[in-house]
Protein backbone atom coordinates (compact mmCIF):
# COMPACT_ATOMS: atom_id res chain seq x y z
CA UNK A 1 0.00 0.00 0.00
CA UNK A 2 2.61 1.96 0.91
CA UNK A 3 4.73 1.50 -2.61
CA UNK A 4 1.39 2.34 -4.41
CA UNK A 5 1.36 5.52 -2.79
CA UNK A 6 4.52 6.69 -3.64
CA UNK A 7 3.80 5.43 -7.24
CA UNK A 8 0.84 7.64 -7.66
CA UNK A 9 2.38 10.68 -5.94
CA UNK A 10 5.34 10.11 -8.09
CA UNK A 11 3.25 9.85 -11.48
CA UNK A 12 1.23 12.90 -10.23
CA UNK A 13 4.06 14.89 -10.27
CA UNK A 14 5.39 13.69 -13.28
CA UNK A 15 1.87 14.21 -14.61
CA UNK A 16 2.37 18.16 -13.35
CA UNK A 17 5.59 18.72 -14.25
CA UNK A 18 4.70 17.27 -18.12
CA UNK A 19 2.04 19.71 -18.15
CA UNK A 20 3.93 22.77 -16.85
CA UNK A 21 5.97 22.58 -19.11
CA UNK A 22 3.53 21.71 -21.85
CA UNK A 23 1.60 24.80 -21.55
CA UNK A 24 3.23 28.47 -22.46
CA UNK A 25 1.45 31.83 -22.44
CA UNK A 26 1.87 34.83 -24.76
CA UNK A 27 1.37 38.20 -23.83
CA UNK A 28 -0.16 40.84 -25.69
CA UNK A 29 3.34 42.76 -25.81
CA UNK A 30 5.28 39.77 -27.10
CA UNK A 31 5.16 37.40 -30.44
CA UNK A 32 6.37 34.23 -30.34
CA UNK A 33 7.46 31.20 -32.75
CA UNK A 34 7.26 27.48 -31.54
CA UNK A 35 10.15 24.81 -32.66
CA UNK A 36 10.54 21.79 -33.10
CA UNK A 37 14.01 20.34 -32.75
CA UNK A 38 15.22 23.93 -34.07
CA UNK A 39 13.19 24.50 -36.72
CA UNK A 40 9.98 26.33 -36.96
CA UNK A 41 7.13 24.37 -36.72
CA UNK A 42 4.64 27.63 -35.72
CA UNK A 43 5.15 31.27 -36.35
CA UNK A 44 3.21 34.10 -35.57
CA UNK A 45 1.52 32.48 -32.27
CA UNK A 46 -1.23 34.82 -31.09
CA UNK A 47 -1.49 36.06 -27.44
CA UNK A 48 -3.03 33.63 -25.01
CA UNK A 49 -2.49 30.43 -23.60
CA UNK A 50 -0.89 27.48 -25.74
CA UNK A 51 0.75 23.99 -25.80
CA UNK A 52 3.91 22.50 -26.46
CA UNK A 53 5.40 18.80 -26.67
CA UNK A 54 8.19 18.87 -23.87
CA UNK A 55 11.25 18.14 -25.14
CA UNK A 56 10.53 18.04 -28.55
CA UNK A 57 9.02 21.65 -28.81
CA UNK A 58 10.69 25.13 -27.61
CA UNK A 59 9.59 28.38 -27.85
CA UNK A 60 11.33 31.76 -28.39
CA UNK A 61 9.41 35.03 -27.47
CA UNK A 62 10.06 38.78 -28.85
CA UNK A 63 9.32 42.06 -28.10
CA UNK A 64 6.49 42.97 -30.36
CA UNK A 65 5.75 46.96 -29.17
CA UNK A 66 6.95 49.55 -31.40
CA UNK A 67 10.93 49.45 -30.54
CA UNK A 68 13.16 52.67 -31.39
CA UNK A 69 16.27 53.26 -33.14
CA UNK A 70 18.52 55.77 -32.99
CA UNK A 71 21.46 55.86 -35.14
CA UNK A 72 24.71 57.10 -34.81
CA UNK A 73 25.80 60.10 -35.99
CA UNK A 74 26.68 59.63 -40.01
CA UNK A 75 28.14 62.16 -42.69
CA UNK A 76 27.09 62.46 -45.81
CA UNK A 77 27.72 64.67 -48.91
CA UNK A 78 24.86 66.93 -50.41
CA UNK A 79 24.54 67.82 -53.99
CA UNK A 80 26.76 70.48 -54.00
CA UNK A 81 29.80 68.64 -52.45
CA UNK A 82 28.91 69.87 -49.01
CA UNK A 83 29.39 67.30 -45.78
CA UNK A 84 26.84 67.56 -43.16
CA UNK A 85 26.61 65.36 -40.21
CA UNK A 86 22.67 63.75 -39.77
CA UNK A 87 21.40 62.17 -37.09
CA UNK A 88 18.21 60.46 -37.08
CA UNK A 89 16.11 57.52 -35.31
CA UNK A 90 13.28 54.92 -36.56
CA UNK A 91 10.46 53.33 -35.11
CA UNK A 92 10.05 50.14 -35.63
CA UNK A 93 8.27 46.21 -35.00
CA UNK A 94 8.51 42.90 -35.68
CA UNK A 95 6.00 42.11 -37.99
CA UNK A 96 6.71 38.26 -39.31
CA UNK A 97 8.19 36.04 -36.56
CA UNK A 98 9.55 33.62 -39.30
CA UNK A 99 11.40 35.86 -41.48
CA UNK A 100 12.63 37.96 -38.34
CA UNK A 101 13.42 34.35 -36.13
CA UNK A 102 15.63 33.35 -39.80
CA UNK A 103 16.80 36.70 -40.58
CA UNK A 104 18.50 37.84 -37.11
CA UNK A 105 20.01 34.28 -36.02
CA UNK A 106 17.32 33.19 -33.79
CA UNK A 107 15.74 36.73 -33.25
CA UNK A 108 18.49 38.56 -32.13
CA UNK A 109 17.53 41.97 -31.36
CA UNK A 110 21.21 43.70 -32.57
CA UNK A 111 21.22 42.15 -35.77
CA UNK A 112 18.36 43.30 -36.47
CA UNK A 113 19.04 46.79 -35.47
CA UNK A 114 22.39 47.18 -37.29
CA UNK A 115 20.75 45.74 -40.25
CA UNK A 116 17.98 48.67 -40.21
CA UNK A 117 20.70 50.90 -39.66
CA UNK A 118 22.93 50.38 -42.56
CA UNK A 119 19.79 50.32 -44.72
CA UNK A 120 18.68 53.60 -43.14
CA UNK A 121 22.08 55.30 -43.81
CA UNK A 122 22.25 54.08 -47.58
CA UNK A 123 19.07 55.54 -48.15
CA UNK A 124 19.88 59.43 -46.74
CA UNK A 125 23.23 59.09 -48.49
CA UNK A 126 21.49 58.35 -51.84
CA UNK A 127 18.39 61.40 -50.94
CA UNK A 128 21.16 63.53 -49.76
CA UNK A 129 23.52 63.58 -53.03
CA UNK A 130 20.87 64.37 -54.62
CA UNK A 131 19.74 67.10 -52.67
CA UNK A 132 21.06 70.97 -51.81
CA UNK A 133 22.24 71.67 -48.41
CA UNK A 134 19.08 74.57 -48.23
CA UNK A 135 16.58 71.53 -49.32
CA UNK A 136 17.64 68.44 -46.99
CA UNK A 137 17.44 70.88 -44.27
CA UNK A 138 14.88 72.61 -44.55
CA UNK A 139 12.90 72.77 -48.03
CA UNK A 140 12.42 68.90 -48.81
CA UNK A 141 13.37 67.13 -45.57
CA UNK A 142 9.92 65.94 -44.99
CA UNK A 143 9.82 64.65 -48.79
CA UNK A 144 13.09 63.01 -48.20
CA UNK A 145 12.40 60.67 -45.09
CA UNK A 146 8.99 59.86 -46.67
CA UNK A 147 11.15 58.55 -49.61
CA UNK A 148 13.44 56.78 -47.02
CA UNK A 149 10.86 55.08 -44.69
CA UNK A 150 8.85 53.46 -47.52
CA UNK A 151 11.99 52.33 -49.26
CA UNK A 152 13.48 51.15 -45.90
CA UNK A 153 10.57 49.35 -44.73
CA UNK A 154 9.89 47.00 -48.40
CA UNK A 155 13.49 45.90 -47.94
CA UNK A 156 13.12 45.48 -44.45
CA UNK A 157 9.98 43.06 -44.57
CA UNK A 158 11.34 40.99 -47.12
CA UNK A 159 14.46 40.40 -45.65
CA UNK A 160 14.12 40.86 -41.79
CA UNK A 161 10.11 40.49 -41.61
CA UNK A 162 10.09 44.41 -39.66
CA UNK A 163 7.40 46.92 -40.44
CA UNK A 164 9.47 50.31 -40.13
CA UNK A 165 6.70 53.08 -38.83
CA UNK A 166 8.34 56.01 -39.07
CA UNK A 167 12.12 57.50 -40.20
CA UNK A 168 12.95 61.03 -38.79
CA UNK A 169 16.02 63.11 -39.58
CA UNK A 170 16.61 64.71 -35.68
CA UNK A 171 18.99 67.00 -36.39
CA UNK A 172 21.97 67.95 -39.53
CA UNK A 173 24.97 69.98 -38.45
CA UNK A 174 28.04 70.66 -39.93
CA UNK A 175 30.61 69.06 -39.16
CA UNK A 176 33.08 70.66 -36.30
CA UNK A 177 35.50 71.57 -38.72
CA UNK A 178 33.84 72.60 -41.53
CA UNK A 179 31.77 74.81 -38.88
CA UNK A 180 34.85 76.48 -37.58
CA UNK A 181 35.51 77.40 -41.29
CA UNK A 182 32.12 78.26 -42.03
CA UNK A 183 32.27 80.45 -38.64
CA UNK A 184 35.66 82.05 -39.81
CA UNK A 185 34.27 83.12 -43.17
CA UNK A 186 31.26 84.37 -41.17
CA UNK A 187 33.20 86.83 -38.82
CA UNK A 188 35.86 88.18 -41.53
CA UNK A 189 33.23 88.91 -43.41
CA UNK A 190 31.22 90.97 -40.49
CA UNK A 191 34.64 92.03 -39.36
CA UNK A 192 35.02 93.41 -43.01
CA UNK A 193 32.00 95.18 -43.57
CA UNK A 194 31.96 96.62 -40.15
CA UNK A 195 35.23 98.07 -41.12
CA UNK A 196 33.68 99.59 -44.35
CA UNK A 197 30.82 101.02 -42.30
CA UNK A 198 33.53 102.63 -40.06
CA UNK A 199 35.25 104.08 -42.60
CA UNK A 200 31.81 105.16 -44.30
CA UNK A 201 31.12 106.78 -40.96
CA UNK A 202 34.08 108.39 -40.35
CA UNK A 203 33.92 109.89 -43.62
CA UNK A 204 30.68 111.27 -43.24
CA UNK A 205 31.75 112.56 -40.01
CA UNK A 206 34.29 114.55 -41.70
CA UNK A 207 32.37 115.79 -44.32
CA UNK A 208 29.62 116.78 -41.44
CA UNK A 209 32.62 118.85 -39.33
CA UNK A 210 34.27 120.38 -42.05
CA UNK A 211 30.48 121.53 -43.36
CA UNK A 212 30.18 122.70 -40.03
CA UNK A 213 33.39 124.69 -39.69
CA UNK A 214 32.66 125.98 -42.66
CA UNK A 215 28.87 127.29 -41.49
CA UNK A 216 30.76 128.67 -38.31
CA UNK A 217 33.35 130.29 -40.42
CA UNK A 218 30.33 132.12 -42.32
CA UNK A 219 28.04 132.85 -39.31
CA UNK A 220 31.26 134.35 -37.61
CA UNK A 221 31.98 136.67 -40.64
CA UNK A 222 28.42 137.48 -40.82
CA UNK A 223 27.84 138.20 -37.33
CA UNK A 224 31.18 140.42 -36.95
CA UNK A 225 29.96 142.00 -40.16
CA UNK A 226 26.88 142.76 -38.48
CA UNK A 227 28.23 143.68 -35.62
CA UNK A 228 30.80 145.84 -37.05
CA UNK A 229 27.85 147.53 -38.88
CA UNK A 230 25.97 148.09 -35.90
CA UNK A 231 29.19 149.67 -34.19
CA UNK A 232 29.50 151.96 -36.85
CA UNK A 233 25.91 153.08 -37.27
CA UNK A 234 25.76 153.95 -33.24
CA UNK A 235 29.56 155.46 -33.55
CA UNK A 236 27.37 158.03 -36.05
CA UNK A 237 24.51 158.59 -33.86
CA UNK A 238 26.90 159.08 -30.88
CA UNK A 239 28.91 161.73 -32.75
CA UNK A 240 25.61 163.26 -34.18
CA UNK A 241 24.55 162.88 -30.63
CA UNK A 242 27.65 165.07 -29.49
CA UNK A 243 27.71 167.47 -32.45
CA UNK A 244 23.96 168.32 -31.38
CA UNK A 245 24.92 169.20 -28.13
CA UNK A 246 28.21 170.45 -28.87
CA UNK A 247 26.28 173.14 -31.25
CA UNK A 248 23.66 173.87 -28.40
CA UNK A 249 25.79 174.69 -25.34
CA UNK A 250 29.64 174.32 -25.93
CA UNK A 251 30.09 175.04 -22.25
CA UNK A 252 28.25 172.28 -21.06
CA UNK A 253 29.53 170.13 -23.41
CA UNK A 254 33.18 170.50 -22.19
CA UNK A 255 32.18 170.10 -18.85
CA UNK A 256 30.74 166.56 -19.22
CA UNK A 257 34.11 165.57 -21.29
CA UNK A 258 35.86 166.95 -18.20
CA UNK A 259 33.87 165.22 -15.85
CA UNK A 260 34.66 161.82 -17.79
CA UNK A 261 38.27 162.69 -18.06
CA UNK A 262 38.39 163.55 -13.90
CA UNK A 263 36.24 160.09 -13.53
CA UNK A 264 38.30 157.87 -16.36
CA UNK A 265 41.04 159.36 -14.04
CA UNK A 266 41.01 159.03 -10.26
CA UNK A 267 39.44 155.31 -10.88
CA UNK A 268 42.22 153.90 -13.24
CA UNK A 269 44.41 153.08 -9.99
CA UNK A 270 47.31 155.29 -10.10
CA UNK A 271 49.24 156.59 -7.25
CA UNK A 272 51.09 159.17 -9.63
CA UNK A 273 49.96 162.31 -11.74
CA UNK A 274 52.28 165.11 -13.00
CA UNK A 275 50.72 168.15 -14.63
CA UNK A 276 51.02 171.62 -14.78
CA UNK A 277 49.15 173.58 -12.25
CA UNK A 278 47.44 175.78 -14.71
CA UNK A 279 47.09 172.85 -17.06
CA UNK A 280 43.46 173.01 -18.63
CA UNK A 281 42.80 169.53 -16.78
CA UNK A 282 42.26 171.75 -13.55
CA UNK A 283 40.01 174.12 -15.70
CA UNK A 284 36.75 173.43 -13.75
CA UNK A 285 38.83 172.61 -10.24
CA UNK A 286 40.38 176.01 -10.28
CA UNK A 287 37.32 177.64 -11.40
CA UNK A 288 34.09 177.14 -10.15
CA UNK A 289 32.91 179.06 -13.11
CA UNK A 290 35.28 176.74 -15.51
CA UNK A 291 36.66 179.96 -16.91
CA UNK A 292 39.92 180.28 -17.82
CA UNK A 293 42.65 181.89 -15.91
Amino acid sequence: MGNKSFFAVLIVLIAGLVLFNSVFIVSEKEKAVMLRFGEIAKADIPPGIHFKVPIMNTVTKFEGRVMNLDTRKERFITAEDQFLEVDSYVQWRIDNTRKYYQATSGGQKEVAMNVLANRVNDGLRSEFGKRTQNEVVSGERDQLTAIIKERVDTVAKEQLGIEVLDVRVKGIDLPQDVSENVFRQIRTAREKEAQEKRARGKEQAEIIKADADRQKIVLQANAYKEAEEIRGEGDAEAAKIYANAYSKDPEFYAFTRSLKAYEDTFTNGGDLMLLEPDSDFFRYLNNLKGAAK
